[in-house]
This record gives C-alpha cells, sequence and structure tokens, in this order.
C-alpha cells in the first residue's frame, strides 16, 4: 500500500522527463523548431521572419500540405553551417526531454535529388553540431542516412553507396533508411539494395505500413530490415502480429505524427497498446516533433496518461529505446543501468 500511495504521489510529467530514455525516429529536417527557424531567418534572409511569421510556417491542412509546409522550413537551410546549427540544437532540445541517446535520420536523398547542397560539406557541418551537442548536453547521437524510395531505385543506389563512403569517414553513421511514399517505392524493390548495405557494415532500417497496408511491412521484414518506423497497419494481420512478437523486431511508433497526417483516424484507434499487451517490441517516438506539435516527453505523457499505461510499464519502454537502438554493447548496457536504477 505504502508503494501506491508512494506512485499516486508522483509528478508523473517530471518523473518522465527525467525517465532515461532514446529517440529512434527523428528526423534532423523535421526537428527544426519556430525558435530556430528565426534564428536561421536572421542569419539569411534580408527580412527576418517574427516567431508569429515562423509558427505559421508549420501549419497545415492535410498530408499534401504538411509536405509543402515541410519543404518551407527546409528550404531555409542555406549553408552547411546552419545544418550545424540544427543539430546542435536538436540536442539541446532532446537533452531537455531527458533523451541520453538519439538516433536521427538524415535526408541525403533530398540534398542529391534537389542539389541544394554539398552532401560531404553538410555531413562535415552536422558532425560539429553532434560533436559540441554530445559534450555541452552528455547526450550521444547517431545518423542513418535516409533515401527517398519514390525517387527510383537509381537515386536510392546513389544515396547508400554513399552512406558507405560516410561510415568509413565517420563512425557515427551507422544505418540506412527509406522514406517517402510507400505505394511509389515499395521496399520489396530493395531487397538486393539493402543486402549491400548490410555486407557494408550499415544497420538496416524501414519506413513501412504508415500509409499503406500491412504487406508493406511485410515487405521490410523480408528484406531484413532491423527496425520498422511506424508500423500502424501491422494491426490488421494476425499473422503480422505474431512474427513481429514471434522476432522482436523493434516499432519504432510515433503516435501523434499517425493522428496529425491522418494515417489514423482516432487516438483511440492507435495500437499501441495492442502491440505492447501482445509482446512486440514497441518503442515511442517524436518523427517531426513541431511539425506535429508534440516532442519525445510529449508522447511518452500521452502514452501514459491517454492509453493508461503505466510508469513501471514506461520505464519498460525506455528501456526498450535502449535496446533497440544501434549503440555499441557496452554503451547499452550502461544506459539500461540507468534507466533501471532511476527511482521514484
Amino acid at each position: 500500500m505504502a508503494r501506491k500511495t508512494q506512485l499516486d504521489s508522483i509528478d508523473a510529467e517530471a518523473w518522465l522527463r527525467g525517465l532515461p530514455k532514446a529517440e529512434l525516429h527523428l528526423h534532423l529536417e523535421g526537428s527544426i523548431t519556430p525558435e530556430t527557424l528565426v534564428e536561421l531567418s536572421r542569419k539569411n534572409d534580408p527580412q527576418p521572419l517574427t516567431l508569429e511569421a515562423a509558427k505559421q510556417v508549420y501549419t497545415y491542412t492535410d498530408f499534401p500540405s504538411f509536405l509543402m509546409s515541410f519543404k518551407a522550413v527546409t528550404e531555409r537551410l542555406h549553408t552547411p553551417d546552419d545544418y550545424e546549427t540544427i543539430t546542435y540544437n536538436m540536442l539541446r532540445d532532446l537533452a531537455a526531454q531527458g533523451v541520453r541517446h538519439a538516433e536521427a535520420y538524415i535526408s541525403v536523398g533530398i540534398l542529391y535529388y534537389f542539389k541544394r547542397l554539398d552532401v560531404d560539406a553538410v555531413m562535415a557541418a552536422i558532425e560539429r553540431g553532434r560533436e559540441r551537442g554530445e559534450r555541452d548536453f552528455g547526450i550521444s547521437l547517431l545518423w542513418i542516412i535516409d533515401a527517398v524510395r519514390h525517387f527510383g531505385l537509381e537515386e536510392c543506389a546513389r544515396v547508400f553507396k554513399k552512406a558507405a563512403e560516410l561510415k568509413q569517414q565517420y563512425p557515427s553513421v551507422v544505418g540506412i533508411g527509406i522514406g517517402g511514399d510507400e505505394a511509389r517505392g515499395p521496399a520489396q524493390d530493395f531487397r538486393e539494395l539493402y543486402a549491400e548495405c548490410k555486407a557494408n557494415g550499415l544497420r538496416l532500417t524501414c519506413h513501412a505500413g504508415e500509409s499503406t497496408g500491412p504487406q508493406s511491412v511485410w515487405a521490410a521484414v523480408n528484406i531484413g530490415a532491423e527496425r520498422i518506423g511506424h508500423a500502424l497497419t501491422a494491426a490488421q494481420d494476425e499473422d503480422l502480429i505474431g512474427v513481429l512478437a514471434e522476432r522482436q523486431v523493434p516499432l519504432e511508433l510515433n503516435v501523434t505524427s499517425n493522428l496529425r497526417t491522418g494515417c489514423c483516424v482516432a487516438l483511440a484507434e492507435h495500437p499501441v497498446k495492442r502491440y505492447f499487451e501482445e509482446g512486440l517490441m514497441i518503442t515511442i517516438n517524436s518523427d517531426d516533433p513541431p511539425f506535429f506539435g508534440a516532442n519525445l516527453l510529449d508522447e511518452y505523457l500521452l502514452v501514459h496518461k491517454f492509453f493508461e499505461f503505466s510508469l513501471e510499464q514506461m520505464r519498460e519502454l525506455a528501456a526498450n529505446s535502449v535496446e533497440a537502438s544501434f549503440l555499441s554493447p557496452e554503451r547499452k548496457l550502461a544506459l539500461l543501468g540507468e534507466v533501471e536504477r532511476y527511482g521514484y
């Protein structure tokens, strides 16, 4: 009874903020807050944005207008130094939420396709931001090189080849992934490219089952994805649920993102609690926080309050996030120890 009384008196938000955790599904370009956008605008624009004007850039009504909003934000990245700024600010914001480790997607596919900036210069810049952020905020960061699946296999092969080169130069480059339109870039088409990436020592992630059916998640599993982003529609296939549970394939869930993009019609319909209860290896993530109005701490609070995950279950989700990371075994054990020792 004393234990229950103690738990009842806990400030859940403060406890969840302090809970050591990892963020595994976060897009660097999608982490840019309105405040950071103003910072960039002051440096780059003849008439800098006000904070109110910056906030308006993030407004959208449907998925197509969300993409336009995202484009409007990323177009304000004029120089490699801007990438250093957003990397450093991202780590500062994550650390304030109790995040001890992050693995962020960097959209090399977009950099190549639109020929905006030199990839090597951008990579050097985000590494400067990473090193400063890790030193100042006590947080670690690994990079996942993201290709845009609907740009075609040839473009994606170019991105993955570059990822293999970058991995040799930067130990912080750990893996690859494919985002973009699932319908126009089916995961099964990437089987050979994923095999090549694995042979080159890259870890494999895949966005799947966000906007298309469970066949997309099956395809991600079949091409060897070690982690699957979203996996929302896996809930429609009992056999798939069984396979994901048996193999303990980590799923990078993004509850608010799924709601805001319209991929999930209502919060009560989201399968996060079902997945947990059926023994799937789930992690909680934020995707593009300022665009969806929810950072990782907000996601943890939402899951705790709406889906009635206990604080001990939230600790389990935090441990999952560390276990599912691409960190070294030594660093994983150290962080898992932090999660286990975290008290009330």
